[in-house]
C-alpha cells in the first residue's frame, strides 16, 4: 500500500513529499525489515523513538513518531502513536473485523473458559473459528503462542487478516482490563461484549476498583451508538455482578442477561453439583431445558450460560448449543482433575484471585468428605494488597492450607509469603517456599476422603523466577508425587 493512500485514514496530516510503498507496519525495532512503516511507541521502559535511526538503516520507509526524529526518511508527526497505530493497522489490513463475527469477553475471571466453550458450540455448529486468549492464538487449525491475553493493536489487526485469508468465519477473544485502557483493541468491530464479572485483581495498574471497572465497561461503550438490524451488536451481562448496572448505561447494544441468584434472559435453577459434573434447569426464551454439564461449581455454570447467551444471538439453535455443552470435558488448568492412580481428587486451577480462589474452595466443600489442602501462593510483580485476602480465604475454606511460590518474578518470594501470612496471623497453614516441595509435601499427606487443590497458575508450563523462565508444569509435578508415593 502506497504511504500517501495509507496517511489518508490520519486527519489533519500533512502527506509527506515522498510516497514510498509500505510492505509492512511494525513497532518493534527488531522486526525491521525493507519496507517497513516504523511506529516509535514510548513503552514503560524503552521508548521505540531511540530506534528511529536503526530502523531507517535497516530499510523502513517513513517514521511515524510524536516529535521529530534524526532521519532523512519521511516522519509523520501524531499527538499519540498508540492511537495512530491501531487505525493504520486497520487500514493497513483492510478492515478484517468487518468481515468476521467478533465476539470479545472481559471480567475478571472466567474469560478463558467463556471463550473455550463459545468457540466449541460454533465448531460443532459447523464454524471456522479463531480464538484469542491467555493460552494461545487459535487461526482454524493453527495454533500459536501469545504473550499477552490481548495482544497490541497491530498484531491483532494482523491477526485477524490471517484469519480471514484462512477462511475463518467467527472470531472469539479474551479482552483485558490492561488491553482495553491501553487501547489495543481499538478498531476491533465486535459484534457481542461478554461481561463476566468484577472482583479485585490488578490494583496495582488500576489502583481502584471504580478505575478497573471503568476500564472493563470500555468494551461495551465501543459497541457503537448506531442500531443495524443486519448486524446488531448485543451486550451480554451477568445480572448477578453488581458492575453490570454501570456497565448496561455505558453501552447503546442490546441487553443479553444471564445469572443464577437473580431471573434473567438465560437463567439457571435447580442446581446439583458432584465432583462428576453438575445439573441444573436453564430457563431461556426457547423454554426450560435440563443440562447435565461435565463441568463442576457454580462458577462454571455462570461460564455455561454466558457461553449460551453468547451462541443463541449469534442465531446458533439451542438444541445444538446444548448438545455441545454437554458433551465439553473441560479447559486445560481451569478445574482440571489430575489422575494418577490416587485415591484422592487432585484438581489444578488457574484461580489467582481472591474470588476464584473462593469460588474453587467453596466447591471443592460439595463434595470434600475429609481434609481439603489448597498449595497456593502469589505472583511477583502484580497487585500486592490481594496476598493477604488469599491467605485468608486459603485458610478460611481448606483444613490445611499451604503457602508456596506462584511466579515470583523479580521480587524475593520469601517477601510474598510474609505478605500473604500478614492476613492470618494465628492461624494453621503451612509456609513452603519451593513450589515443586509444595506440591510434593500436600499429596503425601493426603488420604482416601480428601482433596488436593494446586491453584494459581492452571495451564502454565513455566515458572517465573527472577529473570529465569523455568519449566514447570503443576500437573506433571501432581503426577510425579502421585508416582513417588505409590
Amino acid at each position: 500500500m502506497k504511504l500517501h493512500t495509507l496517511l489518508k485514514v490520519l486527519p489533519l496530516i500533512k502527506q509527506p513529499n515522498e510516497n514510498p510503498e509500505v510492505i509492512e507496519i511494525v513497532q518493534d525495532n527488531r522486526k525491521v525489515t525493507k519496507g517497513s512503516l516504523f511506529i516509535c511507541i514510548k513503552g514503560l521502559t524503552v521508548d521505540g523513538h531511540t530506534f528511529a535511526k536503526e530502523a531507517e538503516e535497516k530499510g523502513a520507509v517513513a517514521i511515524v513518531a510524536e516529535h521529530p526524529v534524526d532521519v532523512t526518511i519521511p516522519v509523520i508527526i501524531v499527538k499519540n502513536t498508540k492511537r495512530a497505530m491501531a487505525i493504520l493497522a486497520d487500514a493497513f489490513y483492510e478492515q478484517p473485523t468487518k468481515k468476521l463475527h467478533l465476539i470479545g469477553i472481559t471480567g475478571t475471571n472466567g474469560k478463558t473458559t467463556t471463550s473455550h466453550l463459545i468457540d466449541q458450540i460454533f465448531r460443532d455448529a459447523g464454524k471456522v473459528t479463531g480464538l484469542i486468549g491467555t493460552m494461545y492464538i487459535k487461526m482454524a487449525e493453527q495454533i500459536l503462542d501469545t504473550k499477552n491475553t490481548t495482544p497490541d493493536s497491530m498484531t491483532l489487526q494482523k491477526t485477524f487478516k490471517q484469519m480471514v485469508d484462512l477462511n475463518v468465519d467467527s472470531a472469539i477473544m479474551e479482552v483485558s482490563s490492561h488491553a482495553l485502557d491501553q487501547g489495543r483493541v481499538m478498531g476491533c468491530d465486535y459484534d457481542i461484549a461478554v461481561f463476566t464479572n468484577l472482583t479485585q485483581d490488578h490494583l496495582d495498574y488500576h489502583h481502584t476498583m471504580e478505575e478497573y471497572r471503568r476500564a472493563k465497561s470500555l468494551l461495551f461503550s465501543q459497541l457503537g451508538n448506531t442500531y443495524d438490524h443486519n448486524r446488531p451488536k448485543f451486550a451480554v451481562l451477568n445480572t448477578d455482578d453488581p458492575a453490570s448496572e454501570k456497565i448496561q448505561k455505558e453501552t447503546a447494544a442490546h441487553i443479553i442477561s444471564y445469572g443464577i441468584d437473580h431471573e434473567a434472559d438465560f437463567y439457571a435453577k435447580n442446581i446439583e453439583i458432584s465432583a462428576k459434573g453438575t445439573t441444573f434447569t436453564l430457563k431461556s426464551p426457547e423454554g426450560e431445558h435440563v443440562l447435565h454439564i461435565q463441568l463442576i461449581g457454580k462458577f462454571s455454570i455462570y461460564n455455561v450460560l454466558a457461553a449460551i447467551a453468547a451462541a443463541y444471538v449469534s442465531n446458533i439453535p439451542m438444541e445444538q448449543i446444548i448438545h455441545s455443552i454437554e458433551s465439553i470435558k473441560g479447559v486445560a488448568g481451569r478445574f482440571e482433575l489430575v489422575h494418577g492412580g490416587q485415591d484422592f481428587p487432585i484438581i489444578v486451577d488457574y484461580s489467582h484471585t481472591p474470588d476464584s480462589l473462593e469460588n474453587v474452595l467453596k466447591t471443592i466443600q460439595h463434595f470434600a468428605k475429609k481434609r481439603v489442602f489448597v498449595i497456593v501462593g502469589c505472583g511477583g510483580d502484580r497487585d500486592k494488597t490481594k496476598r493477604p485476602i488469599m491467605a485468608q480465604i486459603a485458610c478460611q475454606y481448606a483444613s490445611d492450607p499451604i503457602f508456596t511460590s506462584d511466579n515470583p518474578r523479580s521480587e524475593d518470594p520469601v517477601q510474598i509469603l510474609k505478605d500473604m501470612e500478614a492476613g492470618v496471623t494465628g492461624k494453621n497453614y503451612q509456609t513452603i517456599v519451593d513450589r515443586r516441595e509444595a506440591i510434593f509435601y500436600g499429596i503425601k499427606q493426603a488420604k482416601s476422603g480428601d482433596v488436593v487443590l494446586i491453584a494459581g497458575k492452571g495451564h502454565e508450563t513455566y515458572q517465573q523466577i527472577g529473570d529465569q523462565i523455568l519449566e514447570f508444569d503443576d500437573r506433571v509435578v501432581a503426577l510425579e508425587a502421585v508416582k513417588e508415593n505409590g
